[in-house]
Order: C-alpha cells, then sequence, then structure tokens
C-alpha cells in the first residue's frame, strides 16, 4: 500500500500509529517521527501526537473509538471517588497513561486514549485478575486526571499525619505500666501515619500489614479475608523513617538491618480495648520489609455455631473434647484458624472446677480462666519445657501450640495417656497424613493409637457477600469434576458468585468461613496404624467410615450458596 509519506512496510510503526497512517490522517514520516520523539522523551505516543498539533486529543479519541469499537467516554464528568482503590499501583498507572474507572463483577473498565496496548492490558489482567474492559478517552483530560491523582497519593501522608487519635498510644507488652511518656519523636508525621495504618487495618478486619520497598517504589498491603490489598504508596524516600518507627515501638535493635529480626508491641486503642500486634522484619534487596500480625483477640468469634461445622462434624469435635484424656490434633497451614478452632474448644471446656493451661507461639487470643505461656526459645522457654512445667501443676487440660519435633510429641502423648486432655496442632495437609508425620517424628505406633482420639484438617474459604452475590451459570461437566455427584445435579440448588458492591469493598467477598475433615481415631484405624498402615491406606478407612473430607465439606457449602466454586478449588487445591 502506497501512502504519501513513504512505504508502510518501510516504517517501523505499529498499533495506533499505523492504523492513522492506513487511514490517511498521518502520513506515515510524521508518524514514524512522533514515535521516536515520545520514545525519547518517555511518553505515549498520543501525548506526543497530541503536543505536536497534527491532531487534537479530541479527534485522536473520536478515530480511536471509531476505528476499534470502543465506547467513547467523557472524563470530566466521572467521579474520582468512586474509582476502585488498590487495584493498580499508582506508578503503574502514570507510566502508561490509563485509569481504572469502575468495577462490574470481574470486569474492569480501563480509561485509555489508546487502545493498542495490548502488552499494558494483559499487564493489567494479570496483576487484578480480572477481564479488561477499555473505553477511550480524551488524552488531554486523561494526563490531567492522573496528575490530579498522583499529587494527592504523594500528599496522603501529610493528610494522615494531620489526623487525631484521641488516647491513642503504643505500649510495650512485657513492660510493668510506666508513667513514661513517648520519645519526642512521637509528634512526627511518620509516627502518625503509621498509627493511621495500624488502627485502619483493625478497623478494615486485616490480618497482616505489609511494609515492602522495592526499587522505584514503596507499597502497604493488608491482608483481608486471606486477600492482599495495596491500600498506600508513600514516598520511598520515608522507607527508613517507616522501618525505624516500626523497630523503635517493637523493641527491635534500630540499629540492625542486616538479620531479621521479631517484635512485639501492643496498641492501645480505649481504656478498654487494645491490640497486640506480632512484627517481624526481613532484609530485602531495597531495604527492610516489615509484616505485622494483628493479634486481635476481641475479633476473633468462639462460637462453635459460627465456625461453619458440618453437623455431624460438630457432633464428633464435641464428643471428643467431653472425654477425660487423650489428645486432639489440628492440622492445617498458616492462617488456616487452626488457633481460633482450638480456643473455641478451649472455651467450651473452660469451667472453674477446670485447670487449663497454654504454650504458644505467641499467644493470639486471651482468654480469662486460662494459664497462657508465650514460648520464649531464646530464653530457653521451648514448648516442650513449659509443657513439662505444666505437668507439675495439676493440669486438667493442657494446649500445647504447635508440635514440632519428638521431644514435644513424645511429652504431650504421655500427658495424653496419664489423665490429662491434650490439645496441639501440626502442619499437615490433611488429616489421615498427621498420622504419618507423627511416626516419621519418632513417635511408636502404639502410642498413636492410646493416645489419640481424633484429628481435624482445616482451611479458611471466603464467604460471598449476602448483599451481591448473584446465581452463575456452571456446565455440569465442570460440576462434576469439581467433585459433586450426579444425582447432586439434579437437585433444588444454585451455584452462587462474587459481584462486588460497597459493601464487600467491590471484591463480592465478605468474611470467611472454616471447612473441615474430621478424623475420630476408631478400633478399625486403631488396628491399622498397629500394623503400620500408611497415610493412602488410612485415608481409604476413614473415608469408608463416613469421614467428609476437605473437597467434599468445601461442596456442600457451594450448594447451600456460603460461597463460590471457584474460591473452593483455589482453598482445597485439587
Amino acid at each position: 500500500m502506497q501512502v504519501a509519506g513513504g512505504r508502510m512496510e518501510n516504517v517501523a510503526i505499529s498499533g495506533l500509529s499505523r492504523a492513522l497512517v492506513q487511514n490517511e490522517l498521518l502520513l506515515a514520516s510524521d508518524a514514524e517521527s512522533i514515535v521516536k520523539l515520545a520514545q525519547t522523551g518517555g511518553i505515549s505516543f498520543v501525548e506526543q501526537l497530541v503536543q505536536s498539533k497534527k491532531m487534537s486529543a479530541q479527534e485522536v479519541a473520536l478515530f480511536a473509538s471509531a476505528t476499534f469499537g470502543l465506547p467513547l467516554y467523557d472524563l470530566s464528568r466521572h467521579n474520582s471517588d468512586s474509582m476502585p482503590r488498590g487495584l493498580l499501583e499508582q506508578d503503574f498507572i502514570a507510566a502508561n497513561r490509563l485509569l481504572p474507572l469502575f468495577r462490574r463483577g470481574n470486569r474492569l473498565y480501563i480509561a485509555i486514549s489508546d487502545p493498542t496496548q495490548s502488552s499494558v492490558l494483559h499487564a493489567i489482567t494479570f496483576k487484578t485478575g480480572l477481564t479488561v474492559e477499555c473505553v477511550v478517552v480524551e488524552d488531554d483530560k486523561l494526563g490531567a486526571l492522573v496528575g490530579r491523582l498522583a499529587e494527592n497519593s504523594m500528599a496522603a501522608i501529610n493528610s494522615l499525619a494531620a489526623e487525631e487519635f484521641g488516647e491513642l498510644e503504643i505500649a510495650d507488652p512485657d513492660a510493668e505500666p510506666s508513667s513514661d511518656g513517648l520519645p519526642d519523636v512521637d509528634d512526627a508525621p511518620v509516627v502518625r501515619f503509621v498509627n493511621k495504618l495500624m488502627v485502619d487495618a483493625i478497623n478494615g478486619g486485616a490480618s497482616d500489614i505489609h511494609f515492602e520497598p522495592y526499587e522505584k517504589f514503596y507499597r502497604i498491603r493488608y491482608r483481608v479475608d486471606g486477600v492482599l490489598k495495596e491500600v498506600a504508596q508513600p514516598p520511598l524516600a520515608i522507607k527508613e523513617k517507616l522501618a525505624s518507627r516500626i523497630k523503635v515501638v517493637s523493641k527491635m535493635d534500630i540499629s540492625e538491618r542486616r538479620v531479621p529480626q521479631d517484635g512485639r508491641l501492643k496498641l492501645v486503642l480505649s481504656k478498654h480495648k487494645a491490640v497486640d500486634f506480632r512484627v517481624s522484619t526481613l532484609p530485602t534487596l531495597y531495604g527492610e520489609k516489615i509484616v505485622m500480625r494483628i493479634l486481635d483477640s476481641s475479633a476473633a468469634s468462639l462460637d462453635i455455631e459460627q465456625l461453619g461445622f458440618e453437623p455431624e462434624q460438630k457432633e464428633l469435635l464435641l464428643r471428643a473434647i467431653a472425654r477425660p484424656y487423650g489428645m486432639v490434633l489440628v492440622t492445617g497451614p498458616t492462617g488456616s484458624g487452626k488457633t481460633v478452632s482450638l480456643y473455641t474448644c478451649l472455651n467450651i471446656l473452660n469451667k472453674p472446677d477446670s485447670n487449663i493451661s497454654t504454650a504458644e507461639d505467641p499467644v493470639e487470643i486471651n482468654l480469662p480462666g486460662i494459664n497462657q505461656v508465650n514460648v520464649n526459645e531464646k530464653a530457653g522457654l521451648t514448648f516442650a519445657s513449659a509443657l513439662r512445667a505444666f505437668l507439675r501443676q495439676d493440669p486438667d487440660i493442657i494446649m500445647v501450640g504447635e508440635i514440632r519435633d519428638f521431644e514435644t510429641a513424645d511429652i504431650a502423648i504421655k500427658a495424653a495417656q496419664t489423665g490429662h486432655l491434650v490439645f496441639s496442632t501440626l502442619h499437615t495437609n490433611n488429616a489421615p497424613a498427621t498420622l504419618n508425620r507423627l511416626l516419621n517424628m519418632g513417635v511408636a505406633p502404639f502410642n498413636i493409637a492410646s493416645s489419640v482420639l481424633l484429628i481435624m484438617a482445616q482451611r479458611l474459604a471466603r464467604r460471598l457477600c449476602s448483599h451481591c452475590k448473584q446465581p452463575v451459570e456452571i456446565p455440569p461437566s465442570a460440576l462434576l469434576r469439581a467433585g459433586f455427584k450426579q444425582e447432586e445435579l439434579d437437585g433444588n440448588w444454585t451455584p452462587y458468585g462474587p459481584v462486588g458492591c460497597d459493601q464487600c469493598r467491590g471484591t463480592g467477598y465478605k468474611g470467611r468461613t472454616g471447612i473441615y475433615e474430621i478424623m475420630p481415631i476408631t478400633d478399625a484405624m486403631i488396628r491399622l496404624i498397629m500394623s503400620d498402615g500408611n497415610a493412602v491406606q488410612i485415608n481409604d478407612l476413614a473415608r469408608e467410615e463416613g469421614m467428609v473430607d476437605l473437597r467434599r465439606a468445601g461442596l456442600l457449602k457451594v450448594m447451600r450458596g456460603v460461597t463460590s466454586l471457584t474460591e473452593i478449588e483455589a482453598v482445597t487445591n485439587e
């Protein structure tokens, strides 16, 4: 094809610039020149095109909309307060000259002046996990709004610093009460910024706060309902001040940046409410990454009816913890709700006539009436040493935070065999594998068979938002592959999926529920353990005896509309 500036095949242009040349709205030589200028100046082709006055921003938008069949959107009428937050980093938005306008279910609508940037659109899909839909906007309005949002982002720390917190203070959780105030640095903006982040995390139901330094930006994320979400991008220049502040109040060495450190702090919100934080630092390539785990015992529900047990599972658990002695084990990955499950059991058993002691690393839920011990391995207070001390204190019920080695396992099992009810956790994928884990630690089959009463594996799955969830169409073949039975497909139930609304902050999910796999140790299982049965044989026997595995427990919640099939498939990972 011949055009008025040269032959197309000799010009290094593509995308929007190529379309303009093909439609004879721009000379090929001009297009090539504008592309080179844009690359040299580090700006977009459309921005350089408008600056060169070859076309106006409105003309480019009208052409792109008509040529690529995309809606034309007037940014001047858009309410920037309604834009979804935390999906894309501010640096990414500015560098690629685009804006996330709004979200509808799993679709994210992006305002862009050059819709041919396929690599950028693929990157958005990868970052957000959402389907991207483009709308074309005028480049001058887009640039102005992107710049305004960037200024607001940079000013965020100053506005946060100006907020007041009333009686908010940070106290040393291990120190005696003192009248000494905090250092003068407490008046600094960084201090107020950190305080604000912690308060917002608590109010938003977050379980962790991540402070993450990178080469060109610094981001802060909350983990809410098991999912990380970006909440702020403070200036990179304050990363050392943020790290120092957190380390000071967490009783860490602020001069040491080369090795990981652990610490704790207590945030006093009022006379009646204080929240503990467990803090961990990790030296990375561009600074110290800090993770603050929120240990808010008041936020933990210890009502067994709210945890998500199936009726039969709840009956099995209650029957086991009513026994006078033996061992109940809970297994699952970090963050799967094991501590809440254990404390729910302890709360049921917490009566005036019971002596209950726990050893944890660290204590996450404070429960009156229970003697709780923080493990401190540096001081020699290990799980094993704490357990030995418990046995000298006339206990009825003992909880060991985690069985990590043979010594702890051996003492716990002997306690279970000598008239004590023992609770503990292990890290295995399912209930049957827990028995093999104990065997691999060196525990004799006879000791396992004579002490363990019940093993419970668990996961946490996000609940669908009750305000916006909608029925979804899922092919029968996909339901069968997921584990549903053929007769269940004909039943009177409907699968639901996430949509997103103001109540759930656009995620489609709000809160979490437990899914459980409960395996009581029956006489048949004891015989199998004594004959050196492996995890596969134990699993087969448990299924024959009616055990509901994790996937099946999740599918039952899908049938009741509690969560989505996508969430259960992700959580059970089968």
